[in-house]
């Protein structure tokens, strides 16, 4: 397969799995973010989220032995703070936590992707020199990833910083 022919399965695998992110099971959670202590250390997030790299990919995964995206983000802020966060990507944008411009991200920051300003499908959590910690994709596992990679860069939304 040339890589001119290969591009277009790249291209419709991401889409089916940003796709597959965004339409998770609907789970019974709190709609805004509640830390069970002011002072924990958000590094410890992005921590814990690097040491999940490698974990399979699971369609509404919430643990280790599967992680979509928002079940790894939900997984890791309830083990680091307590936090028990919406289900899918797109609740999880709507809590009420401050938005941080993309220039002033720090590790333990939430990053949102998808196609408009309004419609978020995936979600990850930043790690600190332009890389973020994501499950993206059916049959793969948690990765790091840049943000500025092509794809990553275009479907760029937002980002907020939970309030711990």
């Amino acid at each position: 397969m040339t890589c001119k022919s290969f591009r277009p399965v790249l291209m419709l695998s991401v889409v089916f799995a940003l796709a597959a992110c965004a339409g998770s099971p609907p789970r019974v959670a709190s709609a805004t973010a509640a830390a069970s202590s002011d002072n924990v250390d958000v590094s410890r997030a992005a921590d814990h989220a690097l040491a999940m790299v490698g974990a399979p990919y699971r369609y509404g995964g919430v643990d280790p032995g599967g992680f979509d995206c928002s079940g790894l983000v939900d997984y890791v802020f309830r083990d680091v703070a307590g936090i028990d966060l919406p289900r899918t990507a797109r609740e999880i944008g709507e809590i009420n936590a401050p938005t941080v411009k993309r220039n002033q991200l720090e590790s333990g920051d939430l990053v949102f992707f998808g196609h408009g300003v309004h419609h978020t499908s995936h979600i990850g959590i930043y790690v600190g020199r332009g890389r973020f910690v994501h499950a993206p994709n059916q049959g793969g596992t948690v990765r790091l990833d840049l943000l500025d990679a092509p794809y990553w860069n275009k479907h760029y939304s937002s980002a907020v910083r939970l309030p711990l």
